[in-house]
């Protein structure tokens, strides 16, 4: 996740005394606002558990009043000192860590601790609603989701919590998994909007562990949910013959069958992004991207109105970075004032250095508000790879670790995947119709045809 810390407050104390806040934002959201001394008891608290050598450096105490300089130089040395935090694999997914940020923001929206009712969707128009306490963090809200749903413990872990948005004309934006230092309920409402909610959907990318859910009556029907739902929203790729037959089996009940058919469609188990802008085939070109199948899908417009179509194997990804910058934005439009006199906006990218072809390595840049969930996508599909590749449990992954990892940061720093190969062409870029049919897809510009060295597909 994106850790910032964009701007201060001067807030009133108890006894009449004024304080600096600090507003911690994550994926451009306010997260909480904590005080300089609250930061430091934490700090103090990781140092005594962790040791000196493995936290990062804090900024020092200081005796006088802070002047507006060494407010703002504050504010950017505690912004990566969070980020630090955040990206050490320990320290980032410590339970102290988490905690601190689950205490802070219930405290900052002011919600007690009460049982309170929390709608749980699992499709556009299924839900359901399960008690929960307002301090509930995700793990203890998917756990009542599943017994509610009575889907096995074992299976649980092959799901996730997501935030979603619906638009005016309904479609559906991920906006973030959800993670173990947020609560669910805190998260949702504090948005104050009834365009969010939170939906579950499964949490891997392998079609092959499929197999293991749908052994499970409830693990069946939730797939086929899921399922039906991304076929609706067009997420899927379905021809009219294909429909037929999709249509024939679900008046039979056969669900099994049902998904076993959809597993050979386009696109099947992605998730589609909203529409955003990229510098590949060439710079301002429009584009819809998918994530699913160890790979980012591209759908770009190009500028003189051509469709092409080009995938991204994440297995030929040498590394990948998130980005934000703040953006001035005056009626609607960007600005050339500075953010101090004009209203802002945070402009988020997502870039990846590619190997294009033997010895040749590309930057593509997505600029999108869904660049944080894109690579919490990649880095779930390296980890997916990684464990397959050892010979480890899936289950064991998900259970543990079931919203994943993301390395980000607004300095530039580079995540680096692991030394990964495929020998298929992971690059190519193909003319398609509008009409967005499966059958519309041909011809071959051009392609990739060399790897690391690594995983190949030959291991998966």
């Amino acid at each position: 996740m994106h850790f910032s810390i964009p701007e201060t407050e001067v807030r009133s104390g108890e006894n009449g005394s004024t304080y600096v806040a600090f507003n911690i934002h994550v994926n451009s959201v306010l997260h909480c606002q904590v005080r300089y001394s609250q930061l430091l008891g934490l700090h103090q608290q990781i140092k005594k558990e962790y040791g000196n050598n493995v936290v990062p450096a804090f900024p020092p105490k200081k005796i006088f009043t802070l002047t507006p300089a060494e407010v703002e130089q504050r504010r950017e040395q505690l912004e990566k000192y969070m980020q630090a935090v955040r990206q050490d694999p320990m320290l980032g997914a410590s339970e102290m860590f988490n905690s601190f940020l689950r205490k802070a923001q219930q405290e900052t929206q002011q919600i007690p601790t009460e049982e309170v009712p929390l709608e749980i969707y699992l499709s556009k128009r299924q839900k359901v609603t399960v008690n929960i306490l307002t301090s509930d963090q995700t793990e203890d809200v998917l756990e009542a989701v599943a017994s509610k749903l009575d889907l096995p413990d074992d299976l649980a872990g092959y799901f996730s919590l997501f935030l979603v948005r619906e638009g005016v004309d309904g479609g559906l934006t991920f906006v973030r998994k959800l993670q173990d230092f947020e609560l669910p309920y805190v998260s949702v409402t504090s948005l104050r909007s009834s365009e969010f909610y939170i939906a579950l959907r499964k949490s891997y990318w392998d079609t092959a562990y499929d197999s293991d859910v749908m052994d499970n009556r409830v693990g069946l029907n939730l797939l086929y949910t899921q399922t039906v739902s991304d076929i609706e929203r067009g997420w899927i790729l379905v021809n009219k013959d294909q429909h037929r037959q999709l249509k024939s089996l679900q008046e039979k009940g056969s669900k099994k069958e049902f998904i076993r058919l959809c597993q050979t469609l386009k696109y099947f188990g992605y998730i589609q992004f909203d529409p955003c802008v990229t510098d590949f085939p060439e710079k301002g070109c429009h584009a819809i991207v998918s994530a699913g199948n160890n790979e980012l899908n591209f759908q770009v417009k190009l500028p003189n109105e051509q469709m092409k179509e080009g995938s991204f194997k994440v297995t030929r990804m040498r590394c990948w970075r998130v980005t934000s910058s703040q953006v001035p934005v005056a009626n609607g439009t960007a600005s050339t004032s500075p953010c101090s006199s004009a209203k802002c906006e945070v402009k988020l990218e997502l870039a990846f250095e590619y190997l294009m072809s033997k010895d040749r390595l590309q930057w593509v840049t997505i600029t999108s508000r869904q660049a944080i969930m894109m690579s919490i996508c990649l880095q779930s599909m390296v980890d997916e790879l990684m464990v397959k590749k050892s010979g480890g449990s899936i289950k064991k992954m998900l259970r543990k670790r079931p919203n994943g990892s993301l390395h980000r940061s607004e300095s530039q720093q580079a995540v680096k995947s692991p030394p990964l190969l495929t020998k298929l062409s992971s690059v190519s870029l193909r003319g398609i119709s509008a009409s967005n049919s499966a059958n519309d897809v041909s011809g071959n510009d051009f392609h990739g045809n060399y790897a690391f060295e690594g995983i190949g597909d030959d291991d998966l």
